[in-house]
């Protein structure tokens, strides 16, 4: 029996039990739309990450506190006090490999603008902070050299900010507002950067000298951390090296002490998250993909069962000349055709599912095509496997016994 005949036979099978059908391709339908939109979710969280890093550049380098146990207890990194602006200046005038680098020091609190009030954070830098997070100020100007000598009262707001305690649309430039009880010049204004991978607001910020901070609201005397820009991307390494050099000496650690700083590049970040980002994107398909052999197990079930009603039809058909290769044949095709048309359905219920979860969610997702061909190929193989033996049982039923059954 020829292939057009055995796939109309198989056509009309199934075009009988339509629901049963459909039902037993739903477990195939949800696995595959299931991995795919994992996949896509994964792989967009992956590219934009890689993006933003990209944006700030592999050369960034950061330098925190080291870890520090007081009464057995780990202190927290801003509470540290291993990094002084002596640290600072040193790898200023002695790090030949650093392009740019500003110092950090924050404080939480609560800004204030008349009736106006907005929680955010005070973020103390320098002048060379911008060019290190590569960010611009759309309207006004940075602060001075001069400013962060003289621990000026000036800051440069974040549009979130600005929306926030300026709700009216006043120009915020040259207005005074409140952190706390210490007032501030408003001078500038960052640019629009939007929300990153990890939901956090890029533009709920505000820049303050590092001196301000430390001396009008922290009353702190050391740094919470630094943030440093290689002269180039290749020399990253030998930098941080240099850098870890600088701060042992200043230090005064000796040879097998540890350090009480932590340096870490955005490389190196880059590389970590990545590599979680994969290891979750293949633990979420692989749950997914769970579904699929359930789905498997569902045709499986199926095809036994329509063999079972159809043993009197196969008696008669092997009595009239059919061989058990086309008996076989016929309900492999039958399984196959439920596998690959519930692949089919999943790669669209996939697709519309990963278009859903950007429209609502905002969660950069991307569809990568070998993972739509690997779910497709997958669910074949699954008709394909657990279709085999119930068409092996029904190609191995005796004629004469079958056509007795009732």
């Amino acid at each position: 029996m020829n292939f057009t005949n055995l796939l109309k036979i198989a056509l009309k099978a199934l075009g009988n039990n339509k629901m049963r059908c459909f039902l037993t391709m739903l477990g195939v339908i949800i696995g595959v739309g299931a991995v795919i939109a994992m996949l896509a979710i994964g792989q967009g969280s992956k590219n934009s990450i890689k993006a933003q890093i990209s944006e700030m550049g592999s050369n960034m380098i950061m330098i925190m506190p080291g870890a520090e146990r007081r009464g057995g207890v780990r202190q927290s990194s801003d509470d540290m006090q291993t990094l002084k602006p002596e640290d600072y200046e040193a790898i200023v005038n002695q790090a030949s490999g650093v392009k740019y680098i500003s110092p950090m020091v924050s404080s939480s609190g609560q800004w204030v603008n008349g009736n106006n009030n907005y929680p955010s954070q005070a973020q103390g830098v320098n002048t060379q902070y911008l060019d290190i997070r590569q960010r611009k100020v759309a309207q006004g100007e940075m602060f001075s050299e001069a400013d962060v000598k003289t621990a000026a009262k000036v800051c440069v707001l974040g549009k979130t900010l600005v929306t926030n305690l300026f709700p009216d649309g006043t120009d915020p430039i040259g207005k005074v507002v409140r952190f706390g009880k210490i007032p501030l010049t408003v001078i500038g204004v960052l640019d629009e950067k939007g929300y990153n991978t990890m939901g956090q607001d890029q533009d709920d910020m505000a820049l303050v000298p590092y001196t301000t901070v430390m001396k009008r609201m922290l009353a702190i005397d050391y740094l919470q951390g630094l943030q440093a820009s290689a002269v180039d991307e290749e020399q990253t390494q030998q930098t941080i090296d240099e850098i870890t050099e600088i701060l042992r000496t200043q230090h005064k650690l000796r040879e097998g002490q540890n350090d009480n700083f932590n340096i870490r590049s955005m490389k190196e970040l880059a590389e970590m998250i990545s590599s979680t980002s994969t290891m979750m994107t293949v633990l979420l398909a692989a749950v997914a993909g769970i579904s699929l052999l359930v789905g498997g197990i569902g045709i499986m079930n199926i095809m036994i069962v329509s063999v079972t009603e159809r043993t009197r039809e196969i008696g008669l058909r092997m009595s009239i000349g059919a061989t058990g290769r086309d008996i076989m044949s016929q309900f492999l095709i039958e399984a196959i055709i439920i596998s690959v048309t519930g692949g089919l359905l999943g790669i669209i219920l996939g697709s519309l599912a990963t278009w859903l979860i950007k429209l609502l969610a905002h969660w950069p997702v991307q569809i990568d095509p070998s993972s739509v061909i690997l779910s497709f190929a997958v669910c074949t193989l699954i008709g394909v496997i657990f279709g085999f033996y119930p068409a092996a049982k029904a190609s191995n039923l005796d004629p004469i016994e079958a056509i007795r059954y009732e």
